[in-house]
């Protein structure tokens, strides 16, 4: 399935309102692309963890934001997980 990012930008945002936060290092994108898909469905994409972070995907060697999502109890996604929940939230 092909990322359409205009055809996602006109409908619903489904992580309106959310921080959601990339390290380490994904296989089956840039992190860039995974940044811009989840601002395409309404989510804040930031550089650092905090408690008001939605969720973390951590791909391969994540490092001290991992640990710092761990301790704070935020949603931590590896990618497989990350690319099913941004297939149903770009289907929805």
């Amino acid at each position: 399935m092909s990322f359409d990012e205009a055809e996602v930008q006109h409908g619903p945002k489904p992580l309106e309102g959310q921080t959601w936060v990339l390290t380490g290092t994904l296989e089956s994108m840039t992190r860039d692309d995974g940044k811009a898909r989840l601002q395409a469905l309404g989510a804040k994409v930031s550089g650092s963890v905090s408690k008001k972070t939605a969720g973390l995907v951590a791909g391969a060697a994540a490092g001290s934001k991992l640990t710092k999502a761990e301790q704070l109890g935020v949603e931590v996604l590896d990618e497989a997980t990350f690319l099913n929940r941004l297939q149903a939230w770009e289907a929805s």
